[in-house]
């Protein structure tokens, strides 16, 4: 691994680890993204994944909140996206304008998946993510750790068979009573990329991981065990195991399941360090379920960012002090930052966090 610049704010990994910091540390999902116009300049003038394909660019991206916010984001995390695994499976993805993510051939029936990779070699296919992590650390200077990050496998096999974004994920839903062998395969395939991906993303410099499972809380609890739990499960356990027997630095791990607030229980006994909860999930409920066996991460509605700034003040304020004065939290959205929130309002909640949660603990 290259000799990296020494990390100067280490707030949010002591957080991760579940040690008693001096005020709660913050960051935001999607915190490198369209809310900014620095992000759109860039856009204008190439396209979402030929950003995410070329590292100087997404090197770029990522540094833009840190260098606007400066002392008040205490992680980053690398620009890109977790569909770039169902490319690197085979599967061509493109980012439509005012429509979000589009799959043109997605899984129709088993049969498709003899249009994927029968064996995914990841390092060479995701090689431009590892030299943007690379990259970054370097240019980041120190100043705050950097995340790296993969979507869960059940989130990207919905994906794959709806072909974008979708209201009832009735088409991937339907493969589960339909197709129940193939679709643990195809979920078994994902978990294997998705493994060696956060593996190879920790040698190049990433220092914690998160799992996104955006769509988590379209399974219901049963299901969830079934589809969802087991796979994302494997990905905590086997990476850790995998970055130990590496002699690489077994960093923090992250689950974001939104949603699934009825697997609370669940998600804490399955190896990740952190639990991040959506805005649905009571603070209070959630020290009580998980026992504070985890650190919490969230949880203010993301749509809170378009109140008056005395609101954002006060509900920042709220959602802090429910997590408690020495509980283990880690300040974020209940999910990612809106594209036509203002910059500012952002700046808002930021220092609402540090300055509430540092005030009492005192």
């Amino acid at each position: 691994m290259a000799a990296f610049p020494p990390l100067k704010n280490d707030l949010i990994i002591r957080a991760s680890r579940g040690e008693k910091v001096e005020r709660v540390p913050v960051w935001i999902m999607r915190q490198a993204g369209r809310y900014l116009p620095e992000f759109h300049e860039v856009r204008k003038h190439h396209s979402f994944f030929e950003i995410c394909r070329t590292p100087e660019l997404a090197c770029e991206l990522t540094l833009q909140p840190i260098d606007r916010y400066g002392s008040l984001l205490d992680a980053s995390i690398i620009f890109s996206d977790i569909l770039v695994i169902p490319q690197a499976m085979g599967l061509e993805v493109q980012m439509v304008p005012g429509r979000g993510p589009v799959f043109p051939a997605p899984l129709v029936t088993p049969a498709d998946f003899e249009r994927m990779h029968k064996h995914v070699d990841v390092d060479k296919e995701l090689d431009y993510v590892y030299k943007a992590i690379t990259l970054t650390r370097h240019k980041l200077e120190g100043r705050v750790p950097l995340y790296g990050f993969t979507g869960a496998p059940w989130t990207l096999m919905a994906y794959m068979i709806e072909g974008g974004g979708s209201k009832t994920l009735s088409k991937a839903k339907a493969w589960l009573w339909q197709h129940p062998a193939e679709t643990h395969d195809l979920l078994q395939r994902i978990t294997d990329v998705a493994v060696t991906f956060l593996v190879g993303q920790v040698r190049a410099g990433a220092q914690m991981l998160q799992v996104f499972d955006s769509w988590a809380g379209e399974l219901g609890p049963y299901d969830f065990k079934k589809y969802s739990l087991p796979y994302i499960k494997q990905i905590s356990t086997r990476v850790k195991k995998e970055l130990k027997e590496a002699g690489l630095d077994v960093v923090p791990m992250t689950i974001f399941a939104k949603g699934a607030w009825y697997a609370l229980e669940d998600l804490t006994n399955i190896e990740y360090d952190v639990v991040s909860l959506d805005w649905t999930i009571d603070p209070e409920y959630a020290r009580k379920v998980t026992k504070d066996q985890v650190v919490l991460q969230g949880n203010m509605d993301p749509n809170t960012l378009y109140a008056p700034f005395d609101t954002i003040r006060e509900t920042a304020t709220r959602m802090v002090k429910a997590f408690g004065k020495d509980s283990k939290h880690i300040g974020n959205l209940g999910h990612g930052i809106l594209p036509t929130v203002d910059p500012e309002a952002l700046r808002v909640y930021l220092e609402t966090i540090q300055t509430v949660s540092a005030e009492i603990r005192k």
